[in-house]
């Protein structure tokens, strides 16, 4: 079990990280070991939201700055949808603090 859910994390990562990257591609950092620490940051959030398995979640646009601001954007059903990211990200190693700019998805 230990095994499938490692896998399982493993893979998730390893999918997740040109996003993170393209998500993260701001031209104001000055030195690359930086960049690397905030695309590490970012790739952490997004695959503990993907593990949520909270469809609208897996959407949600995360962009994390070089001293550990992050700031979420994207749209969410409810408000408890848009507190659980705001939670994970904020509970993520590295995080100093969040912004979130989602939005409650209103149904038509």
């Amino acid at each position: 079990m230990k095994i499938k859910l490692a896998t399982s994390c493993f893979v998730i990562c390893a999918a997740l990280a040109p996003f993170a990257v393209h998500a993260d591609s701001d031209s104001d950092r000055a030195h690359p070991v930086t960049f690397v620490k905030d695309s590490v940051v970012t790739t952490k959030i997004k695959t503990k939201l993907v593990a949520e398995k909270i469809d609208s979640l897996v959407h949600i646009r995360v962009d994390t700055d070089r001293k550990g601001a992050v700031i979420l954007r994207g749209k969410v059903r409810t408000q408890e949808e848009a507190d659980r990211a705001i939670s994970i990200a904020r509970n993520t190693e590295g995080v100093t603090s969040v912004k979130s700019k989602m939005q409650i998805k209103k149904d038509d």
